[in-house]
This record gives structure tokens, sequence and C-alpha cells, in this order.
């Protein structure tokens, strides 16, 4: 598993989709989306579901708040791999798979983790991560699928990683029918087709619409951006319960289990394609203007609105000279 190809891909020829090389055996995936959309249920679910499948899955946490692996887990924290790798260093020791690696389900799980608040860069705190796994052997493992969890709304370079290096296929997002949540999709959008224009190969596969209310808005933004949507997870309370329990919802035989299985066969499938970014206003005009403010008239603001009072006018020291 090479992360410097992982971009290559076979795709029909005249399709819109990235396209370059030979398939690679493992699939590398990255999901963006807004903090709280609902990443981590999502992903927690589908590797779940996937492991049921008979897949070989690893699933990396590449959020600061290591929350990722936390519903696979039960809730329980497991050790990031990068205040493991400090503890190592300071014991003079070397970090091993089974400190930072583990499994439930069928699934294999780890966090990189990041900094403490005000103290060090998360974007630099997962690159430091990714040499650990590069020193771990990470290119050799033998998983079906890696799926990697990533923060949307962190603009800085290092969340943009495997963008930015070609080190996955294809990236999916996560939104729902909200404007903020869709502001982050749009960018990440953004840099996947920024990044193209300078050579690269990473395309969108798709959307997530998690805790879909049936308004459209999220509906309505893959058509205008060209992205095909995965699955619509409805926005319900048995589903925000079990989730705030920390219990998986994608069993085969279970209520939702159907819902996970189509995602799982959609995330495997849908070949990675460029996307048609939006602007601010074609954004906006997804949702109504009572909502967004889109009725709004921009009042300039005067001298006398920031000072507060009326100007006062002094004479001017400019020297004028007569006409000769």
């Amino acid at each position: 598993m090479d992360s410097r190809s992982a971009a290559e891909t076979i795709l029909p020829e005249g399709d819109e989709s990235v396209q370059s090389g030979a398939a690679k055996e493992t699939q590398i995936i990255a999901i963006y989306g807004k903090g709280g959309i609902g990443k981590s249920f999502t992903l927690s679910n589908l590797s779940y579901m996937m492991a049921q499948q008979g897949k070989r899955v690893l699933l990396i946490g590449c959020d600061p708040k290591s929350d990722t692996t936390s519903l696979l887990f039960g809730g329980k924290a497991c050790p990031t791999i990068i205040e493991t790798a400090a503890r190592k260093k300071l014991a003079g020791e070397e970090v091993e798979i089974g400190d930072v690696c583990f499994k439930r389900g069928g699934v294999f799980a780890m966090e990189l983790g990041g900094p403490e608040v005000g103290r060090g860069c998360g974007g630099r705190g997962i690159i430091h991560g990714f040499e650990i796994l590069e020193k771990l052997g990470f290119h050799d493992w033998g998983f079906d699928y890696v799926l990697l969890d990533f923060l949307g709304d962190v603009v800085c370079g290092g969340f943009g990683l495997p963008i930015a290096r070609d080190m996955c296929q294809k990236v999916i997002v996560v939104g729902s029918n909200d404007l903020q949540s869709l502001y982050v999709v749009n960018n990440v959008c953004s840099a996947v087709e920024y990044f193209r224009r300078l050579g690269g190969n990473v395309g969108v596969a798709g959307i997530v619409i998690n805790k879909d209310d049936g308004t459209g808005e999220a509906q309505a933004f893959a058509q205008a951006a060209g992205i095909p949507i995965l699955a619509s997870i409805p926005a319900n309370e048995d589903i925000r319960r079990k989730s705030a329990n920390y219990q998986i919802v994608a069993h085969p035989d279970g209520e939702w289990g159907p819902l996970f299985e189509a995602l799982a066969v959609q995330v495997a499938q849908a070949p990675p394609q460029r996307p048609k970014p939006l602007t601010q206003d074609e954004l906006l005009g997804l949702f109504s203007s009572d909502e967004v403010g889109r009725d709004v008239v921009l009042e300039p603001a005067t001298w006398e609105d920031v000072h507060g009072h009326a100007m006062i006018k002094k004479p001017s020291l400019e020297v004028i000279y007569d006409d000769v």
C-alpha cells in the first residue's frame, strides 16, 4: 500500500472522473466534514459493516478531538499515536503496532491525536503521525480499505494532506441540510479542485447526508456540485440516542443494517469525480432568504458613523500660491 501512488485507479474511458494508472489493491479513502456533523458516527458504523461483509478495514482518526474510535470502542478512548510516541521516546523505546492499533468487531482502528489547545499545530501533528505510521510499515499492511477521518472545518494545510499529496484515491464528504456543514463540504470540494489544477489526482466520490430532515438543501448542493449522494441517514431519534450512548447501529440484521450495507457498496464502487465548487452566492442560493439573510443590503459606513460624531472641518494648512 503506497500512499504516493494511491490515487491510481482504472475508470471507463471518457468518464469525467479522475483517471490514471492501474488500480490499487487497497482503497485509501479520506472522509471530511464539519466538526459535530456525524463523521465519526458514519465511519464507525461504515467500518463495522464492511468488516461484517468480510473486508479488512483500518479506521484512522485524524481529528484532534480523538473521537473517531470512541463509538467503535463503546466510549473507550484508545491511546493516540502522537502521545504514545512521545511517551515511548522519553522511555527510550520504539513504538510497536500493538501500542497504537486496536480491534473490535473485525475493525482495526487507531487515533493520530493532536496537540493540546494553544500548544502546537494540529496539521503538523497529523504529518508527524503519518511519519510514525510509515516507520511501522503502513504501506505494507494488507487492508482492503483504509478510512481516514479528517476534520473539514480546520483549513490549515496539514488537514489537507491526503488531497495535496495524493495519499488517497478519493474523498467522501459528510454534510447536512444546514449552511455551515455545506460551507465546509464546499471548501473541501474547492481544495480538491485546487490540487487537481496543480496536477493532483484525488477526486470526490460523493456526499453522505447525515441528520437528513428532508428539506433538500444537501441534495441540491450535490446536484450543483456534480457529486453523487452515497447515502441519506435520517434525522432519527433512535439513531441519535444510540450514537450518544456509543452504540453501533449498523448490524446486518438490525433496522439500519440495509442502509449501511448500501453505503458500504457505494463507498467501495463510487469513482472519484472532479467536483464543481459553488461560489458563496450560489451556496447561499440553496437556502431561503429568511434563513441566510440573502436579501440584506450592505449599507456603507460613513466617517461620522465610525467616529460617533459629525466631522468638524478645520482650516487647511496647505499653502496656496497665487498664479503669477
